[in-house]
Formats: structure tokens, C-alpha cells, sequence
């Protein structure tokens, strides 16, 4: 296989991917990936599409993590390694990738984009009361009402310090 089929092929999985074809996508980005192990971008994306297509999270996370070993300066690794995180229900896990992420791209608007995606939530209004306490609900969906519900990336990355 040239150079050439296996760009054409993660170009197919990319847009396999984009249209939520995602098992399809695991057929191409696996047959670019294992063409050219060392590129960072086919063992991300097919991690992703492994993910996407709930085959083997665990793979997808390896995958993942290996691509970024590769390429540190890359968001769209970040945001293939959150995801994968996501969809294994590990967000802590998601939001540090992209709080590290954030260091490592210079604030890159595609991470940050991801982080407000991913919904930070503020702290209970009344501290001292658990999250799901009825008080914290109504006070924090009043909250929302008054407009101050919405958490921006740097609020996050102060609630993120506390």
C-alpha cells in the first residue's frame, strides 16, 4: 500500500467518522493506521472511531495515549483522547487531558472549545450542602435563570484550583 492509499483511506474515515459512520470508520482508519503505525494523527482518530463505535474502549484509550506521546503540541489529540475519556465515562479524566491540553497548545480554540462542550459545572450555591441537596437545586437553577449558570474556560480553571 503507497503513501497515497493510506491518506485516501483516513481521509474516508475521517469523513466516516464526521457523518456518524462510525463502524465504517473503524475499517478505514484501522487499515491507515496499521499501514503507518507511527503517525499520530491514524492511531488517534481510529482510537476515536473505536470509541465512537463502542468496540474496545480500552484499545481506544491506548491508542489514544500513544498518539500523544508522539506529538505533545497537537489539540486535536487532546480532543480524541478527552472523548475517548467521555464516552468511557472517565470525565475527570476528559478535563485534565484538556486542562493539559490548554498548556501544551497555547490555548488552542479547538480545546477550548471542547472544555465548554464538555459543560464545567459551578459549585453548589450553598457549599455546605450536598449538590442534590433540594436547596442547591432551585438555587442553582435560579442561578441559571439570572444568566450566571454558564461557566466560562478560565471560571472552570478556577474552580478547577479550589
Amino acid at each position: 500500500m503507497s503513501h497515497f492509499e493510506s491518506v485516501e483511506l483516513f481521509k474516508n474515515g475521517l469523513a466516516a467518522l464526521r457523518n456518524g459512520y462510525s463502524d465504517f470508520a473503524v475499517v478505514y482508519l484501522r487499515n491507515a493506521f496499521e499501514h503507518d503505525r507511527g503517525n499520530p494523527f491514524y492511531a488517534s482518530y481510529y482510537g476515536l472511531a473505536l470509541a465512537r463505535a463502542e468496540v474496545d474502549c480500552a484499545k481506544a484509550e491506548s491508542l489514544c495515549q500513544a498518539a500523544l506521546r508522539m506529538k505533545r503540541d497537537q489539540p486535536d489529540l487532546y480532543v480524541n483522547m478527552a472523548e475517548v475519556y467521555r464516552r468511557a465515562g472517565y470525565l475527570e479524566d476528559a478535563l485534565l487531558t484538556l486542562y493539559k491540553g490548554l498548556q501544551l497548545t497555547r490555548w488552542d480554540s479547538r480545546v477550548v472549545r471542547a472544555l465548554e462542550e464538555l459543560g464545567v459545572r459551578r459549585p453548589p450555591v450553598l457549599s455546605f450542602l450536598h449538590r442534590k441537596h433540594f436547596l442547591n437545586r432551585h438555587l442553582g437553577k435560579l442561578r441559571n435563570r439570572l444568566g450566571q449558570g454558564k461557566v466560562s474556560v478560565l471560571e472552570s480553571l478556577r474552580i478547577a484550583r479550589v
